[in-house]
């Protein structure tokens, strides 16, 4: 290790300002926001910014901040990204005093590593706006003050902003962070640009800003068992079968490599050039076709052959499905995961612009921007109407592409004018199948950045796993079946990017069994620390009336006390840090979702912590989907009860519907 890592962490913001640096065109870049800000708000945004640098050094940044703000609608700093290279190095190279704070730095560089962000440069790791920070400062100075931290310590975030260090204790998490946390009326997509613009809050994603993302990896399970089950729901075998999607991006970009392991046909159309060649490169998608043409005659061999393949088509998915429907090629399952919870912002793009043309108008026209989006949405819908007619089984994929077409006018709507006509993956997948049995995306990493450990967690994972498939009940073996089959493949399917990471969908038993195994290993010497974690795509983490809760028919979908209580919960059971955002992959103002991390250090103070936090962490949400009269949930919970004598939950009466009816 270089010392100019230690060094430049240890400074935090320099005292000597380093020299600007050039703008480098070959790295994806983040769209340019439009102009929201008046001028008095563009003053104030200087103002914001400036405050992090001392006042010998303010008349030499104002013209440059103000360039960026003119320039890309936002001041990133460029000038203060650090030297080093941006990867997630072995927890013993970071500079600092509690290894707790040291695991939490990894994540962070991991975020940013080149390989995994989005736009790297402007600190965003995927869904186009899912910042780590909103400027380099922000990062300079956390990564300092987790330098200095001791285990007496916590550090808190607001939005990408370092407040600062607090005293607490040993048992308290070590970083607390809030992303977005608006008052509701303050909560529409103009309200984030304005904002964010200001430099006051930033979009966290789900694992963004808080420092959990694994790279496309973190939903490829996900993925993988929404293919593999909607095919089972369609009595089809995923061979020479075909599933036609978008969006090669961060976790978009799960999906091509989702369906190789599914076994089917993938086409996945993608309009970002640098993505596209960056998802090829990376081994994510087997081929890149531009010409649609060409398109139908490679899918239709592939059909022909019964490939196992994926096919990236750089280019718009409304002509794909267009194109598909007019030269009779059968779609089985279709979707689309563009960033729809950011439509006007580089989220998804019209048919019929240029890519390079489409940035220009969002940035330049965004309300003409807007019309042509909305335009493309129909035209959308439009298509995937014509082919569901022929069989065609389509599911929203929990990006707000049903939300987004309803409000543009789409033929989208069920009958009743308040349904859509096509599920969520999670009402028709997902949910019955995998959250209310307490089945969720359960992940490691592990910090010495070692593949030897990474196998050997795979092969701990694995055994566990198939010791407890002995004793479960009949409701979850299926379940317990694909996880099984999901990590004894993990090694060949090559998902790692970034960090020595893994994830595979677990109950509360399985994680906390796990996880009480990792502690061992590390007690014994077998392997190194180990850092937990989940997607916020969970259990209980996250309250999204359009996606992770979208099963639940109580009425309360709409309310957001399970992902508030998750994350208070999290904070005093044990968890090491602890986000909670608004916004998530389905849009600000969407949703709330909250999630953790927690290091294993082979303590018995860990074991301790892991019991308690990862138990609570997955039954909270069991039980508040139980209270909905889920049936999986009730049976989860029930369960739940029967294994831990502590835990006690309101079980729901069910009413006949004939005495409903009868009113």
């Amino acid at each position: 290790m270089s010392s100019t890592f230690k060094t430049q962490i240890l400074e935090g913001i320099p005292e000597h300002l380093p020299a600007p640096k050039p703008y480098e065109k070959d790295i994806n870049h983040a769209p340019k926001r439009k102009a929201i800000l008046s001028k008095e708000e563009e003053k104030l945004a200087l103002r914001n910014a400036l405050r992090y640098f001392d006042k010998k050094d303010h008349k030499e940044l104002i013209l440059e901040f103000k360039n960026e703000l003119d320039t890309y609608g936002r001041i990133y700093m460029y000038r203060l990204r650090p030297d080093y290279k941006m990867y997630a190095r072995p927890i013993s190279e970071y500079p600092a005093k509690s290894k707790q704070a040291a695991a939490i730095m990894l994540m962070i560089q991991n975020n940013l590593d080149y390989a995994v962000a989005q736009h790297p440069h402007e600190l965003i790791t995927y869904g186009g706006n899912g910042g780590v920070f909103s400027n380099w400062a922000q990062y300079r100075l956390t990564m300092k003050y987790l330098a200095e931290m001791n285990d007496e310590q916590t550090l808190t975030m607001y939005s990408g902003h370092p407040m600062g260090l607090f005293p607490s204790h040993k048992e308290a998490p070590r970083v607390v962070v809030t992303n977005g946390m608006m008052i509701p009326n303050y909560s529409k997509p103009d309200d984030w640009e304005k904002f964010n613009a200001l430099g006051v809050t930033q979009y966290g994603q789900m694992t963004a800003g808080s420092y959990m993302y694994i790279g496309p990896q973190g939903i490829v399970h996900g993925t993988t068992i929404t293919v593999l089950n909607a095919f089972r729901k369609i009595n089809k075998e995923p061979k020479g079968n075909l599933f036609v999607t978008s969006g090669l991006g961060g976790m978009s970009g799960a999906q091509p490599k989702a369906g190789n392991i599914a076994g089917c046909i993938t086409v996945c159309a993608e309009v970002n050039p640098k993505i596209t060649q960056l998802r090829l490169d990376q081994g994510w998608i087997d081929e890149k076709i531009t010409n649609l043409d060409d398109l139908v005659t490679r899918v239709n061999k592939a059909k022909a052959e019964k490939e196992t393949i994926s096919i990236a088509y750089l280019g718009n998915i409304v002509d794909v499905w267009e194109k598909f429907d007019k030269a009779n090629v059968h779609i089985d399952l279709g979707s689309d995961q563009t960033s729809l919870h950011n439509p006007w912002a580089g989220g998804y793009y019209p048919t019929g612009i240029s890519f390079d043309d489409a940035n220009d108008m969002m940035a330049n026209k965004p309300e003409q921007f807007k019309i042509e989006v909305q335009k493309t949405l129909c035209r959308h819908a439009e298509a995937i109407n014509k082919h569901t007619a022929k069989g065609t089984y389509f599911f929203d994929y929990g990006n707000a592409f049903l939300l987004e077409a309803s409000r543009a006018g789409a033929d989208i709507m069920a009958e009743n004018g308040i349904d859509f006509k096509y599920p969520s993956y999670v009402q028709d997948i997902m949910g019955p199948m995998c959250f209310d049995y307490g089945f969720g995306p359960f992940r490691w990493v592990c910090a010495s950045g070692k593949p030897e450990d990474l196998a050997k967690t795979d092969a701990i994972a694995c055994a566990v796993l198939e010791e407890i498939k002995t004793n479960s009940p009949k409701e979850i073996q299926q379940q317990m079946t694909d996880n099984i089959q999901w990590i004894k493949g993990a090694q060949e399917n090559k998902l790692v990017v970034g960090s020595q990471a893994r994830i595979l969908y677990a109950d509360a038993e399985g994680r906390a069994k796990i996880a009480e195994a990792f502690n061992q290993a590390i007690a014994n010497g077998d392997i190194e620390t180990v850092i937990l974690g989940r997607d916020h795509h969970d259990v209980s983490g996250t309250d999204s009336p359009y996606r992770e809760t979208s099963n639940i028919y109580d009425g309360s979908r709409f309310t957001a006390d399970m992902a508030i209580q998750n994350v208070i919960g999290d904070s005093f059971r044990g968890a090491t840090w602890v986000s909670i955002h608004n916004g998530g992959g389905v849009g600000w103002g969407e949703v709330i979702n909250g999630g953790f991390g927690m290091v294993l250090d082979g303590s018995k103070e860990a074991s301790k912590r892991l019991k308690s936090m990862l138990f609570w962490d997955v039954n909270n949400g069991i039980s508040r989907r139980s209270w909905a009269r889920n049936e999986g949930a009730v049976f989860a919970i029930k369960r739940a009860m029967e294994i831990e004598p502590n835990l006690k939950v309101t079980l729901p009466n069910t009413v006949d519907d004939a005495i409903i009816d009868s009113l």
